[in-house]
């Protein structure tokens, strides 16, 4: 995908998306030196805004909706950046190299960054289009939710996964009934070890919340008016009653307007490490973009984090720059339950040995994962330093015995020195 008109100075640069990503590269590109255009598209009139906080701190309440915003606006003004709120990108003509605003406004580019982000899943089953049904991604969301967590109220949440469960933690805390229903047999089954999974579920019952796990959600049925949902329909034949749902199944990413422009799908925009598409004059980042080799991971994968947006936003504005530098480091999460703070790094598929250092049985621990004697991840429940330290394994590729991690008394700082002189 390489050659010498990429690397040549262009005049406008459009982004398609003012989430984290799209912010971080408008303003990346003038810290580049861009000397152009840079117009910042974006369909929710708020200035960009970070996402993980919705379904902790701000459906909490604890936070208002400013506490949300990414950059002031006066780092756009700084950096000279144009936004434009409340517009929707209809259509790409990449022949024309012009974006069609639903207005009727077409708008000239040099480079396109498609920043579009994901949606939320939806459930197809019967029912699904009665009131009271939910979904979390954006401002809006939470502002239909947070008048439904009332003391007292039924609440099911469908999906044991991160949102389902950071909303689990703030509603039980309300005084709510709350029922989580998993597909999968334990919660976070995706990303975590059956011990943390049990350690969460051990958790949140604790607290008061109900897990049911290997459960299929085949539809909802109406309440008394007929209009609103009444409870929720299981596989095996259970009615789970319910004032509200919400629904926490995962992202889809938003990679429509990508496709109708003729760009290389599968599974999300196909990037390479320098966050180009199919398209030598187009990028894609975060949730809508999957790498056709991550840098560190070195295979095929998208990932919905926001560290790995920042990533790939750094990768696009440096090469639109003229100076290409690939994304590769190592992916990490996080998220937020009661007074449980997890932070994890790299990815735990394909372990063959696990490390438990601390106690599961306390509130704070971690979990190293390994394979063939190399550290590939690690989940930290209320463990700042060590995650660190954790992030420095992992991105250095180190090796280390499952008995040298679960010991306490050998400091992850030797571990990370020893493989140094090696």
């Amino acid at each position: 995908m390489s050659d010498d008109k990429e690397m040549a100075p262009v005049s406008t640069v459009a982004i398609v998306g003012a989430g984290q990503a799209g912010a971080e590269v408008a303003t990346l590109l003038r810290q580049h030196r861009h000397q152009g255009r840079i117009i910042l598209f974006g369909e929710e009139s708020f200035l960009p805004y970070m996402r993980p906080p919705l379904s902790k701190a701000y459906l909490a309440g604890e936070i208002g909706a400013d506490a949300l915003i990414y950059k002031a606006q006066a780092a756009y003004d700084r950096a000279e950046v144009e936004l434009r709120l409340g517009s929707r990108v209809a259509a790409i003509d990449r022949g024309a190299k012009q974006l069609l605003l639903d207005s009727g406004e077409d708008v000239a580019f040099d480079k396109l960054v498609i920043a579009t982000g994901g949606r939320a899943r939806k459930l197809d089953v019967p029912g699904a289009g009665l009131r009271n049904i939910f979904h979390l991604r954006a401002i809006a969301d939470v502002e239909l939710l947070r008048p439904q967590l009332c003391a007292g109220r039924r609440l099911v949440i469908v999906g044991g996964g991160y949102v389902g469960l950071e909303v689990a933690a703030v509603a039980v805390k309300r005084g709510l009934k709350v029922t989580v229903l998993e597909g999968a047999p334990r919660v976070l089954a995706r990303v975590t070890a059956p011990e943390v999974s049990a350690f969460y579920e051990r958790f949140h019952r604790a607290a008061g919340v109900e897990i049911r796990t290997g459960v299929a959600v085949i539809g909802f049925a109406a309440d008394s008016s007929g209009a609103a949902v009444g409870a929720v329909q299981c596989g095996d034949g259970l009615e789970i009653p319910a004032d509200f749902v919400l629904v926490g199944i995962g992202l889809a990413p938003n990679t429509e307007l990508a496709e109708a422009a003729g760009l290389a799908i599968d599974g999300g925009i196909i990037v390479d490490a320098f966050s180009r598409t199919s398209d030598p004059d187009i990028l894609a980042i975060g949730d809508c973009a999957i790498h056709a080799e991550h840098g560190f991971l070195r295979r095929r994968i998208r990932l919905e984090s926001v560290p790995n947006a920042l990533e790939q936003a750094r990768a696009a504005a440096a090469f639109i720059a003229g100076k290409p530098v690939p994304a590769a480091v190592a992916p990490w999460f996080w998220s937020d339950q009661y007074d449980l703070k997890l932070q994890m790094a790299g990815l735990s598929d394909g372990y063959d040995e696990l490390a438990i250092r601390g106690s599961t049985n306390g509130s704070s621990f971690i979990a190293f994962y390994l394979r063939e004697g190399t550290v590939i991840a690690a989940d930290a429940i209320n463990r700042p330093s060590e995650f660190m330290a954790s992030k420095r394994l992992i991105g250095d590729r180190i090796k280390a015995s499952a008995a040298e991690l679960a010991d306490e008394a050998v400091s992850l700082k030797s571990l990370i020195a020893a493989a140094a002189t090696v």
